[in-house]
């Protein structure tokens, strides 16, 4: 610099300059990676969409795929308590198919299980002509829409209640978000997290009426559409809850204060007086998605309007009770009905971008979960993880390769 009679002190600035140059292009990719993502996450892969239609064409034209389901024979299995019932709330024809190929494949007496389908009246059709027409071996599957249910006033109100709450959450955060000079934080990463799909999936929402979804049913075990099971789940109904509403994993694997998903910090506002006088900020929160439900225990309890109360005080105090997401309001009403069960059961976090999970801790799991917007039936999944869902599809189905399904 000096021997070519440069000023130092100009080459100083023009660095600097460039150096926050491109420190905005990163933060600008940041910004454009996590829009993109989150819009990746709410489509739905053209194959996937043509598997619907096509099925739902097939209920159509094919007395087959019309037939009742379970045949008459099994009807009596749906609410027998020496089965094992497993139950599923999705609209998505694809996952649901997955996830029961998994279970029964992994399990030790599969002609124990018996599989409820809950589904919105749009998906009815396509879901019941599927597994009407790929009979699942030994096993039994139920497929029924929400439109079959028969609610008494005081449930079809509180169900249109909870969803406007949602829906006026997903609103606001919405609008925030536009009016937002958006930069890469945590707090937009939030805001993004609270227009997620699950945010307005009914089917996701719905969970919290379980006991009314299954009237006749005592015991049972909840699964998400996008995990996949790798291990008999038959002990699972053997737990001992000791009076506790919810099995659950809470402590995690990788040892002492570290969580399988969260801490409470990382969903509700500490402060909030409400918040912290009711929560400890550094409890891990518990895994949703692969879960023991004691609906005798449930029902018991005062779980469902605990939730409501929760959502109408977050609306009354500007939304500032919890970060954005679906599953806080979850993790507050279920304080105290929480049962610890051994971390091998449920390993989640596989749909998002920095899972930790080792391989050989993926595959000692009974269940895995895609928990996060990488689902792996959509072009964001990873593809170190999504040979464990691929696995389960059946891409010989005639319907599955007319859409154009590939692994």
């Amino acid at each position: 610099m000096t021997s070519n009679g440069h000023d130092i002190k100009a080459f100083a600035f023009k660095t600097k300059a460039m150096i926050l140059k491109m420190e905005r292009k990163v933060q600008s990719a940041r910004q454009r990676e996590s829009i993109y993502w989150h819009l990746a996450s709410h489509g739905v892969p053209k194959s996937v969409h043509c598997l619907c239609l096509k099925l739902a064409e097939e209920y159509a034209v094919n007395a087959m795929a019309r037939s009742r389901l379970p045949p008459p024979e099994s009807v009596s299995r749906l609410a027998d308590s020496s089965f094992h019932h497993l139950v599923l709330l999705t609209d998505n024809v694809l996952a649901a198919s997955v996830v029961i190929s998994s279970a029964v494949q992994s399990a030790a007496n599969p002609e124990k299980l018996v599989f409820h389908i809950v589904t919105d009246k749009k998906t009815y059709t396509p879901m019941h002509a599927w597994f009407a027409t790929n009979s699942i071996e030994s096993a039994v599957v139920e497929v029924k829409g929400l439109h079959q249910y028969d609610w008494s006033q005081e449930v079809n109100v509180g169900v249109k209640e909870m969803l406007e709450i949602h829906r006026l959450i997903w609103s606001h955060y919405y609008n925030n978000l536009k009016e937002d000079n958006f930069e890469f934080d945590g707090q937009h990463k939030r805001k993004l997290e609270a227009l997620s799909p699950s945010c307005l999936s009914l089917m996701n929402h719905l969970r919290i009426y379980i006991p009314e979804l299954f009237p006749d049913l005592d015991k049972i075990v909840f699964l998400d559409d996008d995990i996949v099971v790798q291990h008999d789940l038959s002990s699972l109904w053997e737990l001992d809850l000791n009076g506790k509403v919810v099995g659950a994993v809470v402590d995690s694997w990788c040892g002492s204060n570290c969580c399988p998903g969260r801490k409470l910090k990382d969903y509700l506002n500490f402060s909030n007086p409400l918040i912290s006088s009711n929560f400890h900020h550094d409890h891990c929160a518990w895994l949703y998605g692969m879960n023991v439900f004691d609906l005798k225990a449930w029902r018991r309890s005062n779980i469902t309007k605990a939730y409501h109360r929760w959502l109408e005080l977050n609306l009354n105090s500007g939304l500032g009770l919890w970060h954005p997401g679906a599953l806080p309001p979850a993790l507050m009403a279920f304080k105290g009905h929480v049962h610890p069960i051994d971390s091998s059961w449920h390993v989640a976090g596989l749909g998002c971008q920095a899972s930790e999970v080792s391989r050989e801790r993926l595959e000692a799991a009974a269940v895995v979960h895609f928990s996060g917007p990488a689902k792996p039936w959509l072009e964001i999944g990873f593809p170190e993880v999504r040979s464990l869902w691929n696995s389960h599809v059946n891409f010989s189905n005639k319907f599955i390769r007319k859409c154009s399904i590939k692994g």
